[in-house]
């Protein structure tokens, strides 16, 4: 059945393509976004569909709207983004999750909130389930984020358990693809830009560190199979993300190897509070919602590479 679906950050790199994917399925959607890190270009092609409505607006501030869905995705999620402005970033995921709870306890929505690997901090434990609480900095430089998701995490389980409002919590790995921004900071957008760009690929640290790293066309439809999901513990954390773990390292060759041309890697110091490990265990994902992520990273980084040398072709990391 059609929904009416309202998404938060729907101009941003994931929001953009859950847009997509929604309209795509019949479903009428309510874009929302401040544009801090979000971009009209992500959702031009949808301008002017029937079926899609812009709006901007940020969510610290009350909105109204009658919809059947929510999707919470509103939220600088980048290092460099988030810690910019980070009395903001928390606003975001305090202020604005309450008033997307808030509208859902009203209508009746259904509600999905983006969370992310960053509540489980520096882990002790490897790979990390949902049951594991976490080692989290609450006043170091990416706090901001951290915490932040974590209370936003907190305020749907209390508003689910309080007041009955529907609720889903999805924590995202390491996620890239096309529509990234191109000066997000993360490691994948980085290292894609340094190579197209002839550059040195920078690597913090010795390399050693991993990550895994999910397509985002695997995440989207991770999201909209919890989002359907019916148990009884819908309501409880699903890790979204993939299993395959890669050191920094590793990255930074694929990536060469795909763009071509020689490029040098040159070293910097750790960030602070930059985790050494982090790879989901996706067990109750796959049990709960029959998920698991297909596409893998050499065939992901093609795709992704692609669109950022035509976007740097168009000029837009000078814009």
């Amino acid at each position: 059945m059609s929904k009416r679906v309202l998404v938060t950050g729907g101009a941003g790199f994931l929001g953009s393509h859950l847009s997509d994917r929604l309209i795509k399925e019949g479903h009428s959607v309510i874009c929302l976004d401040n544009y801090f890190t979000g971009s009209k270009q992500n959702i031009r092609h949808l301008i002017g569909h029937p079926n899609f409505e812009l709006v901007r607006h940020d969510v610290t501030q009350p909105f109204l709207a009658e919809v059947d869905w929510i999707f919470n995705l509103a939220c600088p999620a980048s290092p460099v983004h988030y810690q910019y402005n980070p009395i903001k970033t928390v606003k975001t995921s305090v202020l604005g999750t309450l008033n997307m709870l808030g509208l859902a306890k009203r209508v009746k929505a259904r509600i999905f909130q983006a969370s992310t690997s960053e509540v489980y901090g520096d882990p002790e434990v490897h790979p990390q389930p949902e049951s594991y609480w976490g080692k989290v900095n609450p006043i170091g430089i990416r706090s901001c984020y951290d915490e932040g998701k974590r209370i936003a995490e907190t305020l749907c389980m209390d508003y689910y358990r309080g007041n009955g409002v529907d609720t889903r919590i999805v924590r995202i790995f390491n996620t890239y693809g096309p529509r990234m921004a191109l000066n997000d900071g993360r490691v994948v957008s980085n290292f894609v830009v340094q190579a197209l760009s002839g550059k040195p690929l920078t690597i913090y640290g010795d390399g050693s560190q991993t990550r895994s790293f999910c397509y985002c066309d695997d995440l989207i439809e991770g999201f909209l199979r919890l989002m359907k999901y019916e148990g009884a513990d819908c309501h409880e954390p699903h890790n979204i993300g993939n299993p395959g773990e890669f050191t920094m390292l590793e990255l930074a060759k694929l990536v060469q190897e795909i763009v071509g041309g020689k490029t040098s890697i040159e070293h910097e110091p750790l960030p602070s509070d930059d985790p050494k490990q982090r790879r989901p265990d996706i067990t109750r994902s796959r049990k709960n919602l029959g998920w698991e992520p297909t596409i893998a990273l050499r065939e992901g980084l093609v795709k992704t590479i692609e669109n950022f040398r035509e976007r740097l072709k168009g000029g837009e990391l000078n814009q």
